[in-house]
């Protein structure tokens, strides 16, 4: 019997407002977020993809016993899914309450804090699995990095905060021929959960007929594909943005109806869907997963260049974290606030230089013209960010 662990991620990143020369040393921090466009892009993405998606998993869950779904949102997407899509926030919540849907933790800011400050981490994990308690009743027992960003290092620390597993991609050059679709461990022991990414990226990237050489991805083929591919002790991990439903792969390519009649394809062939707590204990371990150099799902390398590929994306992030001390230092809430928001990682994601494929996505993704007016625009956002931490420090 083919097992799989279905696991979307949802983020929507808190947008800086356009901050010129001139917004610099205002004072208020308003310049921090543009409430419009983060409205009218988390309006626009619930429309075509959270709420018609979430209608249908709840409507799958209701109608197939043997279906299971595992989540990882945001602290800031859920903070704007509140404000802007309370439709979503209830959706997630009759989820939740069926007993078949985890919700993971992860990074509140969506940051990389576990590449700059353990402390910061903690903090950041912790608030999160506060939000997913408060939302949805659940104690997440499973961690999901920021982007599947795994080390060595980061598995340790994760460990040492509890939990039972954690997720990060299936990289190639880690795996080494051996197959994704078993459960491997940190040197430390922490047991990993690793994305399928050829089969996940079919859906994700693939589905449609402008970005496929043949015909769309039919629901019999894929679930072909699995069956007649994985032995009964193994699990298939299907990890990917929300998005791909109704937003990457609009609705009018057959994505919801792919997904449902793929769903149902699966469990009547006598497979089934785990959540990834579930995945962790079921399927066998292979080996070590081991990798002292961060990995992700980012772009062809699967590696961090996303983020911090530049000379520019490096010296923003040493920047943010340099100041960490004072900041918390201040006992200025704001300005705290303020700070953790530019630590998430779509700011520096804009940033990135790389061509080809990969430069496509990021410019898919970034609401700038350039990577260098996300730069400039940063760094004025910081500097604000600076010149307000030196007035509390003048008037303490």
């Amino acid at each position: 019997m083919t097992k799989v662990c279905l696991y979307f991620q949802i983020h929507q990143p808190w947008r800086l407002a356009p901050v010129t020369i001139f917004d610099v040393g205002a004072g208020d921090g308003r310049s921090m977020t543009d409430e419009m466009v983060n409205k009218t892009v988390l309006q626009k993405v619930a429309d075509k993809s959270y709420v018609p998606m979430l209608k249908l998993l709840n409507k799958l869950l209701a109608d197939e016993e043997q279906f299971s779904v595992t989540f990882s949102i945001t602290g800031v997407a859920l903070e704007q899914l509140q404000t802007f899509s309370p439709e979503a926030i209830e959706l997630l919540k009759r989820i939740s309450r069926t007993g078949r849907a985890e919700f993971l933790s992860e990074t509140y800011y969506h940051s990389l804090a576990s590449l700059y400050s353990p402390i910061e981490f903690l903090h950041q994990v912790q608030k999160h699995r506060n939000l997913i308690n408060n939302l949805f009743g659940q104690s997440p027992t499973v961690f999901r990095n920021t982007e599947l960003i795994y080390s060595n290092y980061i598995a340790k620390m994760v460990m040492l905060m509890g939990y039972v597993g954690m997720l990060t991609e299936g990289a190639d050059k880690i795996l080494r021929g051996r197959s994704p679709s078993r459960v491997f461990v940190a040197p430390c022991g922490l047991p990993l959960l690793l994305k399928h990414y050829q089969l996940s990226d079919d859906i994700a990237f693939r589905f449609s007929a402008s970005s496929r050489s043949s015909e769309p991805l039919t629901a019999s083929t894929f679930t072909h594909w699995i069956n007649s591919s994985f032995a009964d002790d193994e699990v298939v991990n299907l990890f990917m943005d929300f998005e791909t439903f109704g937003e990457h792969q609009w609705a009018d390519t057959g994505i919801f109806d792919f997904f449902y009649h793929f769903v149902r394809e699966m469990i009547g062939s006598g497979s089934k869907f785990v959540s990834a707590t579930r995945a962790l204990s079921d399927a066998s371990v292979s080996g070590y997963f081991d990798s002292n150099e961060p990995v992700s799902w980012a772009d062809t390398d699967r590696d961090i260049t996303a983020w911090r590929g530049n000379r520019q994306q490096v010296d923003s992030l040493a920047k943010i974290y340099r100041i960490e001390e004072a900041i918390l230092d201040s006992k200025d809430d704001k300005l705290i606030e303020d700070w953790r928001r530019l630590q998430t990682s779509d700011h520096y994601y804009y940033m990135c230089t790389k061509w080809s494929n990969d430069g496509d996505v990021h410019a898919y993704f970034s609401h700038y013209s350039s990577p260098y007016e996300a730069y400039v625009n940063f760094n004025n956002a910081y500097t604000d960010i600076k010149i307000r931490l030196n007035q509390i420090n003048k008037n303490g």
